[in-house]
C-alpha cells in the first residue's frame, strides 16, 4: 500500500478503517513516564500509584537509570545520590513494582542509555562510569584531533570534553557514553539484563537511545573501528596513501565517507538495541521492549542517528512511543500518523507532552491517537500532571484528563 494511502486511511473515522485496526489490541494502553524525582520515597511511591490508580492509568514507565546509575539494586553502577537520605534497603523499582502489580497496574523500567551525566554536576563516585571509564566518554568533533593522541586517563581528557559540552549547551543534555565503544556495548547489556533478570517488570524501555547531535562521537576508538571498516573497500594505493595522512589527521576517513560515517554511528544505535532486546527477550520472553524516539523522523534518522523505523520493521521494538510534545497539534497529528504508517504491526503508544499545553490541547490529541489507530498514549510526565501549574494552578491536571479521557 503506498505510504500516502496509509496515511490517509489513518484520519476515517474509527468505524471506517475496517482491517487496518482490526488487528490491533482491544485494551488500551494509558500511560506516563514517570521521572526518577517522584521515586525518592516510600511515600511518593504510595501517592504515585494511588494517583494513577484513581485515574484508571494502566501503565507506568519508571525512570530507573537517569544519569548512570541506579532506582534499584544495580550489580553494575553506583545507587543514585537522589537517595542519599533513603535507608540502604529502600529499593525504589522493587516497591513501584509490588505497589503498582497489586493494584493492576504495569511498570516499565525506563532506562537513559547513553545519557551519562550533567555537565554542571559531575559525578564524584569512583564507581560512576565518569570517574571509572573517561575512555568511553562521548568526543565532540571539536576536540576529536587534540586528544586523539592523549590517554584518557589524563584529567585533561574529560575536562577538555566538559569544558567544549558545556559550550554547546542549547543542544547537549549532559555528557554521553560513546555508542561505537564496544565496551559501553557491553556495559549497557549488563545494566538492562540486571533489571529483567532480577526484577519483574513488564518492559524495558529505551530513552536517548541516540548521539545528542550531529557532532559526536569522535573518540579514538569511534575513529579507528570506523577506518577498519572502511579500509576494506579501498583499492592498495587509496589505503597506502590514506594511512599516511591519517597519522596526522585523526579525523581524515569521517571527511572523505561523511555518508559511511554516519551509517557506521546509525549501526551502532542500531546494533545495541537488538542485541539488549534479543538478550531480554531470551531471559524473559513475554517483556515488552519499547523507546522513547524522536518524533521527527528526520531529524532522528539524520541528527541523532537513531533509525526507529528500522527498529520496527526488523521487530527489534514490541512498541514506539515518539515524544510528540509539540503543542500544536497539526504537527503532532502529522507526526504519530508517520510513526504509524512504519509500524510494522508493532504498537504505537503516542507521546503527549502536558506541560507545554492546557489540558484541553492534550485531550484532543487523545482523542485524535484513538481515530488514528495508536494502541495508547504516554503523558509526560507524571510529576507536572500532579503539581500546580499555570495550565492546572489546582494541580489537577492528571485528574481532568481522567475525568474526561479514561472513563
Amino acid at each position: 500500500m503506498p505510504f500516502g494511502l496509509l496515511v490517509s486511511l489513518l484520519f476515517l473515522p474509527a468505524g471506517q478503517q475496517g482491517a487496518a485496526t482490526a488487528a490491533r489490541p482491544r485494551t488500551e494502553v494509558r500511560a506516563l513516564w514517570v521521572v526518577r524525582k517522584s521515586i525518592t520515597t516510600e511515600a511518593a511511591i504510595e501517592k504515585l500509584v494511588a494517583d494513577a490508580k484513581a485515574a484508571r492509568v494502566n501503565t507506568l514507565i519508571v525512570q530507573v537509570r537517569g544519569r548512570g546509575d541506579a532506582f534499584y539494586k544495580s550489580r553494575f553502577e553506583p545507587r543514585s545520590p537522589d537517595l542519599k537520605d533513603q535507608p540502604e534497603s529502600f529499593d525504589p523499582l522493587a516497591s513501584a513494582l509490588s505497589r503498582a502489580h497489586r493494584a493492576g497496574i504495569k511498570v516499565h523500567a525506563w532506562m537513559n542509555t547513553h545519557l551519562l551525566c550533567d555537565v554542571n554536576e559531575l559525578p564524584t563516585d569512583p564507581g560512576h562510569v565518569y570517574q571509572k571509564h573517561p575512555d568511553w566518554l562521548g568526543v565532540p568533533r571539536k576536540a576529536a584531533s587534540e586528544l586523539y593522541g592523549l590517554d584518557p586517563e589524563d584529567p585533561r581528557y574529560r575536562e577538555r570534553i566538559v569544558q567544549v559540552s558545556k559550550e554547546n549547551m542549547t543542544e547537549l543534555e549532559g555528557l554521553y557514553t560513546c555508542p561505537a565503544h564496544p565496551a559501553v556495548k557491553d556495559h549497557l547489556t549488563s545494566v538492562f539484563l540486571d533489571v529483567v533478570a532480577n526484577y519483574d517488570v513488564d518492559g524495558i524501555h529505551f530513552d536517548y537511545v541516540r548521539y545528542p547531535s550531529p557532532d559526536f562521537s569522535y573518540s579514538r576508538t569511534a575513529l579507528d573501528r570506523f577506518r577498519a571498516a572502511v579500509e576494506p573497500g579501498l583499492s592498495e594505493e587509496e589505503r597506502r596513501n590514506s594511512a599516511a595522512l591519517a597519522r596526522s589527521r585523526p579525523l581524515l576517513y569521517v571527511e572523505l565517507y561523511p555518508q559511511a560515517w554516519d551509517r557506521f554511528r546509525r549501526d551502532q544505535v542500531t546494533e545495541l538495541v537488538a542485541r539488549i532486546a534479543a538478550a531480554a527477550r531470551s531471559k524473559k520472553p513475554r517483556v515488552m521492549v519499547s523507546a522513547a524516539v524522536f518524533a521527527n523522523d528526520e531529524d532522528a534518522f539524520n541528527r541523532r542517528f537513531q533509525d526507529w523505523k528500522v527498529w520496527l520493521e526488523r521487530g527489534v521494538l514490541d512498541t514506539v512511543c515518539p515524544m510528540a510534545y509539540t503543542p500544536d497539534t497539526e504537527v503532532w497529528k502529522r507526526q504519530i500518523a508517520i510513526a504509524r504508517g512504519f509500524s510494522f504491526g508493532r504498537q504505537l503508544w503516542a507521546g503527549i507532552g502536558t506541560y507545554r499545553q492546557t489540558p484541553e490541547s492534550a485531550l484532543e490529541k487523545i482523542r485524535l491517537a484513538r481515530r488514528m489507530g495508536a494502541d495508547g498514549v504516554v503523558l509526560f510526565s507524571y510529576g507536572q500532571l500532579v503539581t500546580p501549574t499555570e495550565w492546572a494552578p489546582a494541580g489537577d491536571y492528571l485528574q481532568q484528563i481522567a475525568k474526561q479521557a479514561f472513563r
